[in-house]
């Protein structure tokens, strides 16, 4: 009965995670086969522009890629060599990432550092033409990523960020084309991708930042680990707590491990239970290894660890 349950359960949490995997594919194919039309369209119309919001409509059908392959490999079983499966993955892939959308910013921001000191010849007629169908795609892929569970899933939410974040830079590449068409103001095309660059190399950042703390083992930011050792100290019985470490496997999944010191004459077990259910309640930690270590009240030096 309790096996049938359980299987249940797992068949209504992965419908979930199909409809996700959906939005994700359907918006990766969309975003990714526009950005080789705009790769194109830049270099025919030679717009700095254009081809900077194609480097951001890279990052994003990248972002896309791997949340649609972290999901995927996310559920993939854990192995006892792999004994998380491959929910890291995640991680991996989203640090390649940033650090991949910080070099294109710069590449950006060094050919538009050459286009303002002589600003080149830009067919504006094409560019708007692929600019504004840009913004049609993103605002078709922006509405299939929110048909998935946005506030559920990190990976949908922070896809659907970076579809925004294009949004913008289709809007930058409109307003310079225009700027070009009616004002002939060649310089408008190196500044759109200069702003451009700044939103990539502002996500590339935070993207490197967030997954290299997880690679490092960093502790979560939402979890306070002073307040969680004080809490545990908190607990009748408990003399001491060591080796405290808390650290995310992937994001939305953090994990805990410590020592509890505890007086000979208390119930372990009944320690073991309270300190789980309030780390459990109060931070969401379901994942805790607790070792319980005896007080040593008459010990030498080197025993007493």
């Amino acid at each position: 009965m309790g096996a049938h349950h359980s299987h249940s359960h797992d068949h209504g949490h992965h419908h979930h995670g199909s409809k996700n995997k959906k939005a994700l594919k359907l918006s990766f194919i969309i975003i990714a086969t526009y950005m080789i039309v705009e790769v194109i369209g830049g270099i025919l119309t030679n717009s700095l522009a254009l081809l900077s919001d194609a480097g951001h409509m890279l990052s994003d059908a990248v972002a896309l890629g791997l949340s649609y392959l972290a999901l995927t490999f996310g559920e993939k079983q854990a192995t006892l060599s792999k004994t998380f499966g491959y929910k890291r993955f995640e991680i991996l892939a989203a640090f390649i990432n940033g650090v991949t959308l910080i070099g294109i910013s710069v590449y950006i921001f060094w050919e538009a550092y050459k286009r303002i000191q002589s600003p080149p010849e830009v067919f504006s007629g094409g560019m708007l033409i692929i600019s504004v169908i840009g913004l049609l795609v993103n605002i078709i892929a922006a509405y299939i990523l929110m048909s998935g569970d946005k506030d559920e899933n990190l990976n949908v939410r922070s896809a659907f960020l970076h579809v925004l974040g294009d949004l913008l830079g289709s809007v930058g590449a409109i307003t310079a084309a225009l700027l070009i068409m009616f004002f002939g103001w060649n310089l408008a095309d190196p500044i759109a991708s200069v702003i451009v660059a700044v939103l990539i190399i502002i996500s590339g950042y935070r993207v490197t930042k967030d997954s290299f703390h997880i690679l490092m083992e960093g502790a979560p930011s939402n979890i306070n680990v002073k307040e969680i050792k004080e809490s545990l100290l908190q607990i009748k019985g408990v003399r001491d707590v060591h080796d405290l470490h808390v650290w995310s496997i992937t994001s939305e999944f953090p994990a805990l491990s410590c020592h509890i010191v505890i007086d000979r004459d208390v119930n372990q077990q009944d320690i073991l239970k309270t300190a789980q259910t309030l780390l459990h309640r109060n931070y969401h930690l379901e994942h805790t290894t607790i070792q319980i270590d005896l007080n040593e009240e008459n010990c030498e030096g080197d025993l007493c660890n």
